[in-house]
């Protein structure tokens, strides 16, 4: 894999700038936005995080000196620090130094999506139980009743013993 450390870093190209948006802390499962411009146009933008020798992500803009990099649904695993670097697209595998950084931090979640859905169905599963009981009941109300209306009837009836 590439690393902008072993290719040439040309100092005479400005260092990019970036921006993080939203700033900083974030809730797990955000999207985050990443930006990174340039005075030099013409250029390929390349987003770093520190601890991976080789660029995460790439882009390259048409014309424009700005590229936008996207994380989607941040865990803690995107947490750390980002730079930008970029590459003249003309030419040769020359780099401009690497700029300022930006620090992401994802905050977990307290309840994970899953234990809500364990909990939603422990609820699903109630709810059914509560409805097959009350309907066991009923159908045994049903039948207590319905007998002691036969047995009445049996009692009433013209073949029925004498009181």
């Amino acid at each position: 894999s590439i690393s902008v450390t072993s290719l040439h870093s040309d100092h005479r190209y400005p260092p990019p700038s970036i921006s993080l948006s939203p700033e900083e802390h974030v809730d797990m499962g955000t999207n985050v936005t990443i930006q990174c411009w340039s005075k030099k146009y013409g250029v390929a933008f390349l987003l770093h995080k520190d601890g991976h020798s080789a660029p995460i992500q790439h882009q390259d803009p048409d014309g424009g000196g700005t590229a936008t990099f996207a994380l989607f649904r941040v865990t803690p695993a995107d947490s750390g620090t980002y730079r930008c670097s970029y590459r003249i697209k003309a030419c040769c595998l020359l780099f401009s130094p690497l700029g300022d950084n930006v620090t992401l931090e994802v905050i977990p979640r307290p309840a994970p999506p899953a234990d809500e859905r364990r909990s939603h169905g422990n609820l699903v599963v109630a709810v059914v139980r509560v409805c097959a009981a009350a309907l066991v009941f009923g159908l045994g109300l049903y039948f207590v009743i319905d007998a002691r209306s036969l047995w009445r009837r049996g009692d009433d009836s013209p073949g029925g013993e004498d009181s």
